[in-house]
C-alpha cells in the first residue's frame, strides 16, 4: 500500500514515531555468513542502495522534440525502461531482499509526456489517468523518493494527486506547513532487512528538497509551504533516526554539491548543500545527490565533527545512470555498524528497455507522440537557435513578441495600458529548429522547453539597464583583435544559457572587451537614449520574476499581472491564430556583440 502524507501524519499523531517500516524477505545465508575467529564469531551483512535522480518525465529512450530515439554525442541512453533493466540486474546479483531503490526528485516535469498528463489529460480530473511516472516507478518497485523543486511546477493539487498514486512515500523533511511548521510530507522512511541469526538491519532514508522552491514556485507555495535549510533540518532529523534504531542513514537530497545558490541571498538557505550536510551533520553514511544534473560516481566527504567519511553520488539525469551504494556492515557489541560504503554507477546505454515497462506505457507514449505532432501553422523560413547565444536570433524574438502581445492584451483597459511593454527571453536550447513548412506543437515545444508562465512587472529604465548589464555577465571578456571561438565566448563563471536574457524593445550593444558590469553601450528606446526614469512593463517568465537567476530588481518589482497558462502554449496559440509564421511579424535585430565598439559578427 502507498504511504502517503495523510497516512504518515496520522501515524505520527498516534505513535509519535512516524516511521514507515517495510519488511524484507530473509537474506540468503551467504549474505550473513559468519567469519569464524578464534574467540568471537563476527556477523557481516551487505546491502545495496540504488538511486536515480532528475528523471524529468523520461520513461523511454525517446526525444519527443525530435520525434525519434534519443541520442547525444556521448552515446547516452535514457529512460526508466532502461533503469528497470539495470535494477533487475542488481537485484539478481545482490539478492532482491538486500536492495533498496531511491530517487532524489524532479520527476513530473520536463517532457511533453509530463505536460500532457498535467494539462492535456490531467491526472487531477475526475476519473483521470494514473501518471505514467507513477505507473513506471511503482512497477519498478521504488522504496522512496525525495521531492524535487519541479514537483511543484503544476501546483500542489497535481503534486498531491501524484503522491496518492505512488506505492511509496515522497519525502521532504524540510518542506513544512507554513502555518503549523509541521512536516507537510513524510520526512523519512525506514526499511528493515532481516538477517538470519541476528537482529535486522534498519536503514533510514531522510528526504530533503530544495529551498529554492520558495522562489521558483512562489505562486503555488507562498503562505502554504515553507522550505527550510537542508543542513539545519538534517541536523534535526538524523539524531531522531538514530534514536529510532537506524543502523544506516542515507539522505536523498534534491540539492547539488557545489555549495552555491543560483538565487543569491533571496532566501537564507543554500541551494546546492549536499556537501555541507555531509560535513556538518554527524551520523550520515551516504547521500544520493540530485538537482545539478551532473555525473558524480563517488565523492568522499569527511564529517567535520566525527572525522568519518560520508559517500556521495549523483547518477546524472534523465535516467541515464543508476547509482549503487554498496554498504558493508558488521555486528558487534550487540549492534550493527557500517564498516564501509562505496559508490559506483551503472549506465543505461549498456542495456535494453525492460519489456514490462514498454508494454505498461506504450499507449500513453503513443498519445503524447500524436499530440506533439499536430500541425498548428506554416513557417515561411527555417528558424534556429544554433547561434542565438551570441547573435540576435529571430526565433528568440518570437518568444518575446508572444509575451509582449499576451501582456498588452491583459493590461488593456487598466491604469497601466499606456506603458510600453518589453519582454525577456533566453536561448534555452542550442539545437531547436522550426523548419520551413508545416509547424507542429513538437517544433514549438522544443523552442520553449520549460513550463514557465508570463508575469508582468513594473520596472524603470534604470532597473532594466542594470538587468541587461547583469545578463551581459554571461559573456567571457574577450579582448579586441583576438581570435573568436564561439564555444568559449559564453557561459562565463559557469552561467547556464537559460540565465542569459534578451530584452525586446531596446537597441543596445554588448561590448565584451569591457569588464563585466560596464558592457551595455548605446542603449536606446524608440531611437532615443534610454530615460532612466521612464516606466516600463516587463513581460517576464515566472522563474525569472520570482528571482531565478538572481537578476537585479525583477523579483522585488511590483507585479501587475500573471497567469497560469504556459508560455509554450501561448506560442502555439499565437502561431495557430496567425496560420503563417513569418519573421517579418516578430523579428528585428536589436542587439549585437562588439569589442571596443567594433561589431564581432
Amino acid at each position: 500500500m502507498p504511504l502517503n502524507r495523510r497516512k504518515f501524519l496520522k501515524k505520527s499523531a498516534v505513535t509519535g514515531a512516524g516511521v514507515a517500516i517495510a519488511g524484507a524477505a530473509a537474506a540468503p545465508a551467504a549474505q550473513a555468513a559468519e567469519a569464524k575467529g578464534p574467540a568471537h564469531p563476527v556477523k557481516r551483512h551487505s546491502l545495496t542502495v540504488m538511486g536515480t535522480t532528475d528523471l524529468h518525465g523520461h520513461v523511454f529512450n525517446w526525444d519527443y522534440f525530435k520525434d525519434a530515439e534519443y541520442s547525444d554525442k556521448a552515446g547516452n541512453a535514457m529512460g526508466l525502461a532502461r533503469i528497470s533493466t539495470l535494477v533487475e540486474q542488481v537485484r539478481k546479483e545482490k539478492g532482491r531482499c538486500n536492495t533498496l531503490l531511491l530517487d532524489a526528485g524532479d520527476t513530473i516535469q520536463g517532457t511533453p509526456l509530463t505536460y500532457y498528463y498535467a494539462k492535456v489529460d490531467p491526472i487531477t480530473a475526475k476519473g483521470g489517468p494514473v501518471h505514467p511516472m507513477a505507473q513506471a516507478m511503482n512497477a519498478i518497485g521504488y522504496d522512496a523518493a525525495a521531492l524535487g523543486n519541479h514537483e511543484f511546477n503544476y501546483g500542489i493539487e497535481t503534486l498531491r494527486k501524484f503522491e496518492d498514486q505512488l506505492d511509496f512515500p515522497l519525502l521532504g523533511a524540510n518542506a513544512v506547513d507554513a502555518k503549523t511548521l509541521k512536516p507537510a510530507f513524510p520526512p523519512y522512511y525506514v526499511k528493515k532487512f532481516h538477517v538470519p541469526g541476528a537482529p535486522p538491519v534498519k536503514v533510514a532514508v531522510l528526504g530533503l528538497t530544495n529551498p529554492g522552491i520558495a522562489i521558483w514556485d512562489k505562486a503555488y507555495v507562498q503562505g502554504k509551504l515553507r522550505f527550510e535549510g537542508l543542513e539545519e533540518q538534517a541536523a534535526k532529523w538524523v539524531p531522531k533516526l538514530k534514536a529510532l534504531g537506524a543502523d544506516v542513514v542515507v539522505v536523498s537530497a534534491h540539492s547539488g554539491t557545489s555549495g552555491t545558490s543560483s538565487y543569491g541571498d533571496q532566501v537564507p538557505y543554500v541551494e546546492n548543500a549536499a556537501v555541507n550536510v555531509a560535513k556538518q551533520v554527524p551520523g550520515i553514511d551516504a547521500i544520493l545527490v540530485g538537482h545539478a544534473h551532473l555525473e558524480i560516481p563517488e565523492l568522499k566527504v569527511t564529517n567535520d565533527r566525527t572525522g568519518k567519511t560520508v559517500v556521495l553520488s549523483e547518477p546524472l539525469c534523465y535516467a541515464e545512470r543508476l547509482t549503487l551504494f554498496d554498504i558493508e556492515l558488521v555486528f558487534s557489541k550487540g549492534r550493527w555498524t557500517v564498516e564501509s560504503v562505496s559508490a559506483s554507477l551503472r549506465d543505461s546505454k549498456t542495456v535494453a528497455d525492460d519489456p514490462k515497462i514498454t508494454k505498461l506505457l506504450k499507449d500513453e507514449h503513443a498519445k503524447v507522440v500524436a499530440y506533439v505532432n499536430q500541425v498548428v501553422g506554416r513557417a515561411t523560413d527555417t528558424l534556429t537557435t544554433v547561434d542565438a547565444r551570441y547573435k540576435d536570433a529571430p526565433i528568440i524574438d518570437l518568444i518575446t513578441k508572444v509575451q509582449e502581445d499576451v501582456v498588452k492584451a491583459a493590461l488593456a483597459g487598466t491604469a497601466y495600458a499606456a506603458l510600453p511593454v518589453v519582454a525577456q527571453a533566453s536561448p534555452f536550447s542550442r539545437t531547436s529548429e522550426i523548419p520551413a513548412g508545416d509547424v507542429t506543437i513538437r517544433d514549438l515545444s522544443s523552442l520553449y522547453v520549460y513550463d514557465n508562465t508570463v508575469v508582468a512587472k513594473l520596472m524603470t529604465g534604470a532597473q532594466l539597464r542594470a538587468y541587461l548589464e547583469y545578463s551581459a555577465e554571461y559573456f567571457v571578456q574577450t579582448a579586441a583583435g583576438t581570435a573568436v571561438d564561439v564555444e568559449k565566448l559564453t557561459n562565463a563563471g559557469g552561467r547556464p544559457d537559460y540565465n542569459y536574457d534578451y530584452v525586446s524593445g531596446f537597441a543596445y550593444d554588448i561590448d565584451v572587451a569591457q569588464a563585466a558590469g560596464s558592457r551595455i553601450k548605446n542603449l536606446t528606446y524608440n531611437g532615443a537614449a534610454l530615460d532612466d526614469a521612464q516606466q516600463f512593463v516587463l513581460a517576464v517568465n515566472n522563474y525569472r520574476a520570482n528571482g531565478g537567476g538572481a537578476f537585479p530588481y525583477v523579483a522585488s518589482a511590483k507585479e501587475l499581472w500573471s497567469e497560469s497558462t504556459e508560455i509554450r502554449t501561448r506560442i502555439a496559440e499565437w502561431v495557430t491564430a496567425k496560420g503563417v509564421l513569418d519573421p517579418k511579424d516578430f523579428a528585428s535585430v536589436d542587439w549585437k556583440l562588439t569589442r571596443d565598439g567594433t561589431p564581432m559578427f
